[in-house]
């Protein structure tokens, strides 16, 4: 039996179309946990049917469903993936070795988009002036908060994160600059998702993931 050394967080909402080719991508020795946010498409059935482990939390936002799978996690190492096929899972031990070696804290995989509409210009605009902000409050190299990253889980139980919503991986990187973790980007594909976006692929997601974000900013600068 292959031991788990690597938990895979997927917070999942409406992405039974996806999870089957994200969940078939993942290397030996990584366990998925499928965190279901409340999907009506039986995403959580799709996601035991691939063996994944599945969590669910019925508090809506993708900090919820992230924290609720990290908690879930036993594994020495904790990954977090999206679940919509726009990353792919092959790519994650890129992320994971560095950890293992004792390198890096905190592993981010930079947005590369493999085609035009990979990432919406609005979308793009965003996280280019927020990856701008961090650079000069925190002086850590960071040109994207993307998707996913790879921490060691007591580690990162460690950073005490409360935000349950859009601003959950930006906490998360905030706190670890504030502990002086070694934080390292290094690119990953970006294809367009199956389905359509919660956030980047909606304005209105795009202003609330702004607005979340934008106070985690100003309670770091207070």
């Amino acid at each position: 039996m292959t031991q788990t050394r690597v938990d895979v967080v997927f917070p999942c909402l409406n992405e039974a179309g996806a999870l089957p080719w994200v969940l078939s991508r993942l290397p030996r020795g990584y366990r998925a946990i499928v965190v279901d946010n409340g999907s009506t498409d039986g995403s959580a059935d799709v996601a035991l049917e691939y063996g994944a482990v599945v969590v669910h939390e019925a508090r809506r936002g993708f900090g919820a469903a992230a924290h609720a799978g990290l908690l879930h996690s036993t594994a020495p190492i904790t990954a977090f993936c999206d679940a919509d096929a726009s990353m792919d899972p092959h790519d994650l031990p890129r992320l994971v070795g560095p950890i293992e070696a004792g390198t890096d804290d905190l592993m981010l995989g930079r947005r590369r988009p493999t085609t035009r509409g990979s990432w919406p210009v609005h979308a793009q605009i965003a996280n280019t002036y927020l990856s701008w902000r961090l650079r000069r409050i925190t002086g850590v190299t960071i040109h994207d908060l993307g998707p996913m990253r790879a921490a060691r889980r007591e580690a990162l139980l460690s950073l005490d994160l409360q935000d349950r919503r859009s601003g959950y991986p930006l906490e998360m990187f905030l706190r670890a600059a504030d502990a002086r973790w070694r934080i390292r980007e290094i690119d990953t594909p970006y294809a367009p998702r199956v389905g359509r976006s919660k956030v980047t692929g909606t304005v209105r997601g795009t202003i609330t993931a702004i607005a979340d974000m934008s106070r985690l900013l100003r309670e770091t600068a207070s």
